[in-house]
């Protein structure tokens, strides 16, 4: 396993731009994964090498030939990566842009008297698309409540206000907020035990860096991930729809092809820095097991990222050393709960007697890189209900170490003479 392993815990540091440190800031520890993981040293390269490529992928010369290559290959490589054994993946905007597409193009094309369903602990990139076009398709719309202590919603949540009506479902992976992970494959069984024609679209935005994706195992019609999230690059998003959806009306050229999804020129940057992210998942996945086969060399990656991250995630929590955890100190509380099996990577809190702006400011100026969450369009849904006009995220990857973690452990303890 990672934790075990001090060699391998410095190659995978090795194969990130900025692990360390900020070209503006100096030494620092990044603890801000959530709002955009660091780059892999390869995706930099990449995206410097195309560029540079004036031609446009798919034209008949050897550079257009070559580009389109490049992004054909890409896209077997996210098949591979998100186990898609059907569907089709595009590029786009960003994440947001493409869960708004793709829940547009859903509810447009449901039936009369429809119903559209989705949580209330969802990130506001399907829950204001799910709502602005449920209203415009004449679609009611269904609000699952999740737990507040928990930040879970769960498929008994669903299934307690399913009905055969509802013909477009929206899941959220996992939150940003509270960092919890939800089971899509129970969520998505429960949808379609009851409406088995839904078409459910899943933000998986958040949740890619932190384990395998299966959508062969979920039962979904789309799947959305923001690159610069997994290790890749700001400026694009990418989006798996599967031959349901990838045939349904939507916005295309007039006599363009009936299931094209993609306008404009490719960016073959994009797609080529996607490659290279699946290849770092697959020499993972070769250090942390002996399997042979690149997609079970993926899914070993994926596990020993979870049980690393949860070791952390343990002695961010518990203590480590003789650190006291967070659970320990009189002056913080854990948002969701200490003990949750469904986190992923990130802890958020509130520290007595300080605003969260003020405790990241303080972290900051040590060195200590986290963010606030208020309770804003991006947020309140979380934390209006806990009486929270904010908190501390602590988020984090399979790249930090239990060092860091110390210290930040030690930071946060000598918040209480300031609280």
């Amino acid at each position: 396993m990672i934790q075990d392993n001090p060699a391998l815990i410095a190659a995978i540091r090795d194969r990130f731009a900025h692990v360390d440190s900020c070209p503006f800031q100096g030494e620092r520890i990044f603890f801000e994964n959530a709002g955009g993981a660091l780059t892999l040293k390869k995706v930099v390269e990449t995206s410097g090498f195309y560029a540079a490529i004036p031609d446009n992928p798919g034209r008949i010369n050897p550079a257009g030939q070559g580009t389109q290559d490049v992004i054909n290959r890409a896209k077997t490589d996210l098949a591979l990566f998100m186990n898609a054994p059907s569907g089709q993946f595009f590029a786009g905007e960003s994440g947001t842009e493409l869960l708004f597409r793709l829940i547009r193009t859903a509810c447009v094309n449901a039936p009369e008297g429809g119903k559209v369903i989705g949580s209330s602990i969802e990130h506001p990139a399907t829950r204001s698309a799910a709502r602005r076009w449920a209203g415009i398709s004449r679609l009611d719309y269904v609000n699952v409540p999740h737990c507040d202590a928990t930040g879970l919603v769960t498929a008994e949540d669903y299934a307690a206000l399913m009905t055969p009506h509802v013909a477009v479902a929206t899941i959220l992976h996992a939150s940003p907020v509270t960092g919890m992970g939800m089971d899509v494959a129970a969520i998505s069984k429960a949808i379609r035990a009851v409406a088995p024609d839904c078409m459910i679209i899943v933000d998986g935005i958040q949740h890619a860096a932190h384990g395998q994706m299966d959508l062969d195992a979920y039962d979904v019609d789309g799947y959305v991930i923001s690159p610069y999230k997994v290790f890749s690059r700001h400026g694009y998003g990418i989006a798996w729809i599967s031959d349901r959806l990838s045939s349904a009306p939507h916005d295309m050229l007039i006599d363009a092809p009936a299931t094209g999804w993609e306008f404009g020129t490719r960016d073959t940057g994009s797609f080529a820095t996607v490659s290279d992210v699946v290849a770092y998942f697959d020499w993972l996945g070769g250090e942390v097991s002996s399997e042979t086969e690149p997609r079970k060399r993926i899914e070993a990656a994926g596990r020993a990222i979870h049980v690393y991250e949860a070791h952390l995630t343990n002695a961010m929590i518990n203590g480590t050393g003789n650190l006291p955890g967070l659970r320990d100190m009189d002056h913080v509380k854990i948002l969701a709960g200490e003990d949750n099996p469904a986190r992923e990577g990130l802890v958020s809190i509130v520290v007595d007697g300080m605003d969260s702006p003020d405790v990241v400011e303080t972290l900051n100026r040590q060195g200590i890189r986290t963010h606030t969450r208020k309770a804003d369009h991006y947020s309140g849904n979380v934390l209006t209900p806990l009486g929270l006009p904010d908190c501390i995220r602590i988020s984090l990857c399979h790249y930090n170490t239990e060092g860091e973690v110390a210290k930040l452990l030690v930071a946060v303890k000598e918040l209480a003479a300031q609280g």
